[in-house]
């Protein structure tokens, strides 16, 4: 069973993989970088700081930083315990796909997706009362994983279960930050 989901995995890898083309990789170095989405990031900072305040934006920044470094040392933690290669290294794939990055470290999960699914999942969580169009946000981990596959630096797998563990992380922060703010009766309402 788990050998027939490896070799899906690595077939639907392929096939995603192949749709791309030179032409459109510089355009994925760039969507691939965490740095590059700064101003986005920034946008929905003022987003959040507009409608809960300075203290309360305090806080939340408090809670999205440990929410990274905790994703990310879980995500650490499975890639050094399961030790799956990536497909730039997987000598099953790396011949036929497109690699247009390398990386020596191991594949499985995804930190990109992990991270970007689990701050994501607490952001939308925190907006969806004070924006219509908060589900807008999860473009944002969509295209930021997609392009690990598209560089050849992970396998779908890797990025579903990444998204699986960082929306269970988001939304367990949530839970953490609603539970802090009503312990403490933290102001969150829309400020004006």
């Amino acid at each position: 069973m788990l050998e027939e989901l490896i070799s899906l995995d690595k077939e639907l890898f392929l096939f995603l993989n192949g749709l791309g083309s030179e032409a459109y990789d510089e355009f994925w170095k760039i969507i691939t970088k965490q740095l590059n989405w700064a101003p986005f990031i920034l946008a929905v900072f003022y987003l959040i700081q507009r409608k809960i305040g300075w203290k309360n934006f305090g806080i939340v920044i408090l809670f999205l930083a440990v929410l990274i470094a905790f994703t990310d040392q879980i995500t650490n933690l499975f890639k050094y315990s399961f030790e799956r290669l990536r497909p730039c290294n997987d000598t099953d794939v790396n011949g036929i796909a497109r690699i247009v990055i390398h990386r020596d470290s191991f594949s499985f999960f995804s930190g990109h997706a992990s991270n970007s699914m689990a701050t994501t999942t607490f952001i939308f969580l925190l907006l969806r009362k004070h924006y219509k169009f908060a589900f807008l946000l999860f473009l944002f981990p969509l295209i930021f994983a997609f392009s690990r596959i598209y560089l050849g630096l992970h396998f779908p797998g890797d990025i579903l279960t990444g998204y699986l563990f960082g929306a269970t992380f988001g939304f367990g922060f949530y839970k953490l930050y609603t539970f802090f703010v009503k312990k403490y009766n933290w102001q969150t309402e829309t400020v004006n």
